[in-house]
Formats: structure tokens, C-alpha cells, sequence
């Protein structure tokens, strides 16, 4: 029970008192003296999440579904797979220089470097995503970004056939519902537009080629990726790098407009990034921290 205490409504994990390695053992042996092994353990974990899914839509009566978007859910995908066999998985794929392109820009100011070393997404991502389609052990409709755009009504229009809801035409004008944006998405782009747009489609590769540390850092990172991974998201490697080669010599795109207090706060975080990263001083705070950390836990 002692981790259930620490998934961070009672209490954090870096301060839970157990040892998590005992305590995969300890589920580990709990669960193969159940009378049904795994399924029975499948079962208590599929009750908690219905649970929560289910008195959240309770609270909306006028609703009948509840759709869970969650990036790092990708890292994930084998075990919600298991846990829920029968759920509709709608897989988006984009080309993954242009989602490290966006995480860069919106959240790093630019600074693929500090993005890259905060949280390497493609050397997590592409693997993860690539071997889900490719074993496909539940139905999947995948979607491809670029396509979407271009043709969001005819997109829309496969999604909802593949997953069994009515097409609703008010749907591809999600800005003008008036429900209005709540949550952790992108701040720089998530309000600028009333429907899906083209403008960011080919955008990724005239911003990466036009500076050339970025273009060369970009290069290491999609040599460093499995070939056979980008082919089966269909973005293969050699269409990805002839883009950068097209784009090379053309402006820079022009940079958007982002609130003021986003854009200062934005370049505080990464200058602090940069220096845990890449100095003494932030050798010292990572140390500092792991000290505290320890302590806490004790």
C-alpha cells in the first residue's frame, strides 16, 4: 500500500520511506499468488482508473465519452495496451524533426541544445512509437499530421468512422466553441488559431536550417535514431535530411509573438537549464539537490 501514499495527492514520492526495488518484489510475489496472476492485478488497477474517468464524467452529464491526451502516455503504450484492450487508440504521428522543432521553440526559446538535454524526446519517442505500430497488439488509427491539415474535414471524417462517434462539422472549428483553453499546452500557438492550419507543415525545416549549430545538432540526432523507426512512423531518414538540405540558405522563419511575461519566464528557465547543464555552478546544484533529496527521504 506505501506507494499508493505516494502517487502526490498525499504525499510525494522523493520523500516515500520504501525501497522501490523491495517493492517490486514485494508486487511481484503478491501478484503471482493471485488466483488469476496478472489478470487479477490488471483488474485492481483498470477499477482505480475507472473510477477516476468514470465520476469525471460523471460531473458533465451531457457527455458520453472521456478522451485522455498525454504525450508521455507513448512511453507507455504496451501497458495500456494490457490494461485496456478494448479502448479506440488514435496514434498521431508528425515528422519528428518538426515536434522537436515546436518543444524547442514554444517551451526552450529556440535552444535545441537545453531542449535536448532537459528531455532527448525523439531518442525517447521514435523507438517507442515506431515498435507500438509495429506490433500493433490493439486496433490503432493513425493519424498523420501534415495530411490532417491539409484535409481536416476528410480527417475527421476517418477518425470518427475508426472509433464509432458521429462526425460533427463544429468539431474543425474548435476555436470558436467558447469553451476557451485550460491545461499545459503550448502557449505560443494553442490560442492563435480557430481551426488546423498549414502554416507550420514545412516551417520545422527552414528554422533548423537556418542556423547551422541547430542544423548540425538536428543531424547527429536523426543519424542517431533507427532507420527502421522512422520509416515505419513514415517519415524516412533521407526524406528528412534532404528537407534540411532544401531549406539550407533560406530565411529564417519569422519568429511569433508570444506574451511578454511567457517569453521572459521562458528565458529565465533556460538560462538556469544551461547552467545545470553545462557548469561547475550547476555541478554543484545537481549534487546539492541529490544531497537534499536524500535527506528528505530519510
Amino acid at each position: 500500500m506505501t506507494p499508493l501514499a505516494h502517487l502526490g495527492y498525499y504525499a510525494r514520492v522523493d520523500k516515500a520511506p520504501y525501497d522501490p526495488f523491495n517493492a517490486e518484489q514485494a508486487v511481484r510475489e503478491f501478484v503471482a499468488d493471485l488466483p488469476r496472476g496478472e489478470e487479477d492485478y490488471l483488474d485492481a488497477l483498470r477499477a482505480y482508473a475507472d473510477t477516476m474517468y468514470g465520476r469525471m464524467l460523471a460531473t458533465r452529464p451531457d457527455k458520453r465519452y472521456f478522451l485522455d491526451k498525454t504525450p508521455a502516455y507513448a512511453l507507455v503504450l504496451p501497458f495500456l495496451a494490457k490494461l485496456y484492450p478494448r479502448a479506440k487508440y488514435v496514434v498521431l504521428v508528425r515528422n519528428p524533426v518538426a515536434v522537436l522543432t515546436s518543444y524547442a521553440t514554444s517551451f526552450f526559446d529556440g535552444d535545441y541544445e537545453v531542449a535536448l538535454a532537459h528531455n532527448p524526446i525523439l531518442a525517447r519517442y521514435v523507438p517507442a512509437l515506431a515498435g507500438f505500430l509495429r506490433s500493433r497488439p490493439v486496433p490503432v488509427h493513425r493519424v498523420r499530421y501534415e495530411e490532417f491539415v491539409r484535409d481536416p474535414e476528410g480527417g475527421f471524417r476517418e477518425l470518427c468512422a475508426a472509433i464509432g462517434l458521429p462526425y460533427e462539422a463544429a468539431a474543425i472549428e474548435y476555436g470558436r466553441s467558447g469553451e476557451g483553453f485550460e491545461g499545459l499546452g503550448d502557449p505560443t500557438g494553442v490560442a492563435r488559431h480557430d481551426r488546423p492550419v498549414t502554416s507550420s507543415v514545412a516551417r520545422w525545416a527552414a528554422e533548423v536550417a537556418s542556423v547551422p549549430a541547430t542544423d548540425a545538432l538536428v543531424r547527429r540526432v536523426v543519424d542517431e535514431l533507427d532507420p527502421a523507426d522512422l520509416a515505419e512512423l513514415g517519415y524516412p531518414r533521407d526524406s528528412i535530411l534532404a528537407a534540411l538540405d532544401a531549406a539550407r540558405g533560406a530565411p529564417a522563419p519569422e519568429r511569433r509573438s508570444i506574451p511578454l511575461r511567457y517569453a521572459l519566464e521562458r528565458k529565465l528557465l533556460v538560462a538556469l537549464r544551461r547552467d545545470i547543464h553545462s557548469n561547475a555552478l550547476g555541478r554543484a546544484l545537481k549534487r546539492l539537490r541529490f544531497a537534499l533529496d536524500v535527506v528528505l527521504r530519510e
